[in-house]
């Protein structure tokens, strides 16, 4: 991924990082931390190759260099990765990471270390990283990476300095997703969905879910028409489709994402529709609906999504959300 992609998509982080290099402030640990799909490898890759570029532009790699052609190749002897083997981080991958720590850099003084997943460590792993971080060389730069900050011992994120990875603008995913020749009612649903490019272009796919986006819609036009009918919907198409949790899940967020629209229009926003073919037809429910009212059917919705997590039965949640979405 080139410097104007990754600038584009994360410029904070891009620039705090050449900051630190320009001004020779680089931390001697990083945590990169963010969703799947914010680019934290890709700017991992691109970090080691600028510590160790031959040529920087403004402290960014240039990317022509032998040394940036190395790292991209995955053979620099001074740039070492280490991810899951298996399910986990085990105890020996840092052993022997620690044995390179010891080491002098093979072409340089710099040594750099990037630890995908880091949450998937063991806790041994973990403990054996952690003596590394107190007492740390000057010229080695770990990068540890997560999508579970949660996860990571906290006197681990206490001796890194912690960079947060902001979502991908939906805009943005929805405009690739389009030049990739997903059409714009699937692109801007599967944008409104997830914050990661590569699930929502599965997502636009499958064709599950653009049944499932059928059949969320036609249980919407059965509560604004004829609400009492709703429970037949449930029965009849809806119960058949959803049947696992994860699914329903799904079709909770196809559901609440028609009310946000709604809101959408009534604030003169319709350009951030999920659902952009409904909008004209939409227009007049807006206009007969309350912002409050439409706020308690989210709240409702929300609702029910915990619930749906806390195990509740699925057909008695369903039949509860209905009644409150009649009124």
């Amino acid at each position: 991924m080139s410097w104007e992609e990754l600038n584009e998509i994360q410029p904070v982080v891009l620039q705090m990082l050449a900051n630190s290099i320009k001004r020779e402030r680089v931390a001697h640990a990083y945590l990169f931390e963010g969703e799947r799909g914010t680019r934290k490898q890709e700017l991992a890759v691109l970090f080691a190759k600028s510590l160790l570029c031959e040529r920087p532009v403004d402290g960014i790699a240039c990317g022509q260099c032998n040394n940036c052609k190395r790292i991209n190749h995955h053979n620099h002897p001074d740039v070492h990765a280490i991810e899951p083997d298996g399910l986990s981080i085990k105890k020996e991958q840092i052993r022997a990471l620690q044995s390179e720590f010891s080491k002098t850099g093979v072409e340089s003084s710099k040594k750099i270390y990037i630890i995908s997943h880091a949450d998937k460590m063991t806790p041994n792993a973990a403990n054996s990283l952690l003596k590394f971080l107190e007492e740390p060389s000057s010229e080695t730069t770990a990068i540890l990476i997560t999508e579970q900050v949660h996860r990571i011992l906290p006197t681990i994120i206490s001796r890194c300095q912690v960079v947060s990875f902001q979502p991908l603008p939906k805009e943005m995913i929805k405009k690739r997703l389009i030049s990739e020749g997903v059409n714009l009612n699937m692109a801007a649903l599967t944008a409104g969905l997830s914050n990661n490019y590569q699930e929502a272009f599965e997502l636009s796919s499958e064709e599950w879910f653009a049944q499932a986006r059928i059949i969320v819609l036609k249980l919407y036009e059965v509560l604004r028409k004829s609400p009492f009918q709703a429970m037949i919907s449930l029965q009849e198409d809806f119960n058949e489709h959803f049947k696992e949790k994860h699914q329903l899940d799904r079709a909770l967020d196809l559901l609440l994402l028609i009310y946000k629209d709604l809101l959408y229009i009534q604030i003169d926003q319709g350009d951030k529709l999920v659902y952009p073919d409904k909008k004209q037809e939409w227009e007049s429910d807006a206009l007969q609906v309350s912002t409050n009212s439409l706020s308690e059917k989210m709240t409702a919705v929300l609702e029910a999504k915990r619930k749906l997590n806390a195990n509740m039965n699925t057909q008695l949640l369903l039949e509860q959300l209905v009644l409150k979405l009649q009124g």
